[in-house]
């Protein structure tokens, strides 16, 4: 696989989770675990450039995949687009939601889908916030989508 523009052989048991690989192996650990049951989207990464849940994933099935995690967005000390709305918008709390949130909003932008604040609502409702931040995630998504499809027409997909 490719992880974070980086190329990797890995071997792996065939049980074992993309998001154990990523935390316990490959020490990767801005991928959170929220409820390991795919409810809560603390676990988002981006597999192909669509966001996926590392938790409901076998690593086996990333073979020859492109996958971007948190830790992958930045281009070196500049962040990611999202990234700069998720802090210009302080679109986080206690923070144990924000690389999911951000990982599932960077692919919402790659989809094209969201034209409104409604649909953001509605296509971010897989990444829980136990904190409550959900009008200023919306607003920094909101703020961030056109810099994010831009970098999506130019090939970028992350």
């Amino acid at each position: 696989m490719t992880l974070n523009d980086q190329a990797l052989q890995l071997d792996v048991l065939p049980w074992t989770t993309l998001l154990d690989l990523l935390r316990e192996q490959l020490d990767l650990t801005g991928t959170k675990k929220g409820c390991d049951h795919g409810q809560c989207g603390a676990c988002t990464v981006l597999l192909n450039g669509k966001r996926i849940n590392a938790c409901l994933t076998l690593a086996v099935m990333c073979d020859g995949a492109q996958l971007t995690t948190i830790e992958g967005l930045a281009n070196g000390d500049e962040l990611h687009p999202m990234q700069q709305a998720f802090i210009k918008h302080d679109a986080f709390q206690c923070g144990y939601c924000t690389p999911g949130q951000i990982c599932s909003a960077v692919g919402l932008a790659n989809e094209g889908r969201a034209q409104t604040r409604e649909q953001v609502q509605e296509l971010m409702s897989g990444n829980l916030c136990r904190c409550g931040a959900y009008s200023n995630i919306r607003d920094a998504i909101e703020d961030a989508l056109p810099a994010c499809q831009q970098r999506v027409a130019q090939g970028d997909g992350r």
